[in-house]
């Protein structure tokens, strides 16, 4: 890379260092103890958290809703698939895939809509009791609309990242429908296991959703860096990417701990919002 040799960039590698080990430090300072709570501040910035609409590992439940737990584990299995089986394809996916994608956002849309107004009818008085709900939602419809969503998005993500760092990227699709067929083959066997109150399963997906989250916000901010760097298309080798990976790691969480720190103040809770069960 050109930049490599530009005078800024060896103390910008320090600060960066330093940044994302005082953002770590940060959040596991101000999380709630043990290994589970430390997941729970991840999700706490993005997810109502609500105890009635999440797994449990017995009476725990897990960091993140079924909807969000459905949506990030599944976003986290098809990057990691993606990775390994497109490496540097940058070419969105053919038409009827984004057919697909599209009625998986489309399916997330309606489910999560009528989920939140069967909750206004559950927690609000007069008019509200009255809200028509095409039906009454359930964990089964939230994890896998939610997981239809996750995939939807690391498809669309996935390529637009081989097109912002790599200088010779493929010029192919980056999701094709045996690799599509392969995630949802692994997302729906998972999901399957966590419904059927699988331990083992329910605390691999909690931590795997946990890394869905870090990796999409890493992705999201990696390539601001780089643009805001110009150093679009420059990367050859993955250990290039070290210090735009570790700059979007540090905005992410810095971008957690500043909700979690909003949210704490104002709820003053780790727990779902205050006076929603439903």
């Amino acid at each position: 890379m050109q930049t490599e040799n530009t005078p800024y960039i060896k103390p910008l590698r320090w600060f960066v260092i330093i940044a994302m080990l005082a953002a770590i430090s940060v959040w596991f300072y101000i999380s709630p103890e043990g290994a589970l709570g430390k997941l729970d501040a991840v999700g706490y910035a993005i997810c109502h958290r609500i105890d009635a609409r999440s797994f449990q590992i017995g009476e725990r439940q897990l960091p993140l809703c079924a909807r969000c737990t459905g949506e990030f584990n599944a976003a986290a299995i098809s990057f990691i698939v993606l990775g390994w089986m497109s490496g540097k394809r940058s070419k969105f996916p053919k038409r009827s895939i984004l057919v697909l994608l599209f009625l998986f956002f489309l399916a997330f849309g309606i489910d999560g809509s009528n989920s939140y107004l069967y909750l206004l009818k559950q927690t609000s008085q007069g008019a509200l009791d009255n809200i028509p709900n095409l039906y009454i939602p359930n964990s089964i419809l939230r994890i896998f609309t939610g997981s239809g969503m996750g995939i939807a998005l690391a498809a669309i993500l996935y390529p637009a990242v081989n097109q912002t760092i790599w200088r010779n990227s493929e010029q192919i699709e980056a999701l094709d429908w045996k690799i599509l067929g392969i995630i949802i083959g692994i997302v729906s066997a998972m999901n399957l296991a966590v419904l059927a109150d699988s331990t083992i399963m329910l605390y691999l997906i909690a931590y795997l959703s946990i890394f869905g989250i870090l990796v999409l916000l890493s992705a999201v901010f990696s390539m601001a860096w780089i643009m805001i760097m110009r150093q679009e298309n420059t990367f050859d080798h993955p250990r290039q990417l070290w210090l735009a990976a570790a700059s979007g790691l540090t905005l992410g969480l810095i971008l957690i701990i500043s909700i979690d720190l909003f949210r704490l103040q104002l709820t003053g809770t780790w727990g779902g919002f205050p006076g929603i069960t439903g």
